[in-house]
């Protein structure tokens, strides 16, 4: 009995030590892990999956890195990542463009493609005679008034026989596009399918949509990209290649475990719609690699053709060189 007993206060002890050990050597590499802040473009959504996934299954942690991911509070993502005080961001072609053409531009750069093809469009009430871009014709669009943007409508409605002219502009006020078609707010609104569209299909409201990408190929630009800051990248390119590696691990993850991703996503921003994400991360699981076989490629010849454009229709104040803005080198192989 009395060996029994020495033998469970040896064990005891051990235990003790052990767990003494363990907290210390938490504490210690939670110490050693490399702080990297990345900011968002919006609110949280399926855009951001990938980077919610990475943080809770642990990938940013098993590249030395304590990622933190906040919510854009003073300014845009790219001044903010051009300050420095954040270390990546989210944006995209589009919105970067006007930086590029400046003469003094932000010292940014767009380092992944979170999503392989433009997936916005028009949305509009089902029956009101707007499947395709001449359908506009005498009705109201709700507009952010970007030049980009009103270049972009008017295009592919001449391409489709339609005169500009006769659609009504009205002020972009919206947060919820199913319910501003619904209440006749506006006949059209400009989202982004994997989330305004979805959200149509679970408020049931019937809708019509077309694509840009299938009207016209030159608006298959990146949208959305994360971005980093250029002194960042030159003074530490290794933790800019660990933290897209597990970025890539976490919306790799995110297309083969859809609903998984989704609930992860759900379980760290609560206030989230859990039906509206779950049936956003099905559709968009799909998206971020589409046809590539990794994640965050971006193809130099997609990039270059739409500033080109830009600059062929005096959408910018300098013409964009070739190649400016993007670079694949970070990441994983």
């Amino acid at each position: 009995m009395k060996l029994k007993w020495k033998i469970l206060l040896v064990l005891s002890i051990f235990t003790i030590f052990a767990g003494c050990s363990n907290k210390a050597d938490s504490k210690q590499s939670a110490k050693d892990l490399k702080k990297v802040t990345i900011v968002l473009d919006w609110t949280p959504n399926t855009n951001h999956t990938g980077l919610y996934v990475a943080k809770q299954k642990g990938y940013f942690k098993k590249q030395g890195l304590d990622v933190k991911i906040v919510q854009p509070s003073d300014g845009d993502a790219s001044s903010i990542v051009a300050s420095g005080k954040a270390d990546f961001g989210i944006s995209a072609q589009d919105t970067l463009a006007a930086n590029y053409a400046s003469k003094k531009p932000l010292p940014i750069t767009a380092v992944a493609a979170i999503m392989q093809h433009n997936t916005s469009g028009i949305m509009s009430r089902q029956g009101d005679g707007i499947e395709r871009p001449k359908g506009l014709e005498g009705k109201t669009y709700a507009t952010w008034d970007s030049p980009i943007e009103k270049a972009m409508i008017k295009n592919v409605m001449e391409q489709d026989g339609g005169d500009y002219s006769k659609l009504k502009m009205i002020p972009n006020n919206i947060v919820d596009e199913p319910k501003a078609l619904k209440e006749k707010q506006a006949d059209a609104i400009w989202v982004f399918y994997g989330w305004g569209g979805i959200s149509a299909k679970q408020q049931k409201v019937p809708v019509d949509y077309f694509y840009f990408k299938d009207l016209n190929s030159t608006f298959d630009y990146y949208t959305p990209v994360i971005i980093s800051n250029d002194s960042f990248l030159k003074k530490d390119p290794a933790t800019a290649k660990k933290f897209l590696k597990a970025t890539a691990q976490g919306y790799d993850y995110s297309v083969d475990h859809p609903k998984a991703a989704a609930d992860i996503l759900v379980k760290q921003v609560p206030e989230l719609n859990d039906k509206l994400v779950q049936a956003s991360q099905a559709w968009i699981s799909k998206q971020y690699k589409a046809e590539q076989s990794r994640w965050g490629y971006i193809d130099p010849q997609r990039w270059n053709a739409f500033y080109d454009w830009l600059g062929e229709n005096k959408l910018v104040k300098n013409k964009i060189p070739n190649n400016t803005g993007f670079t694949d080198k970070y990441l994983p192989e």
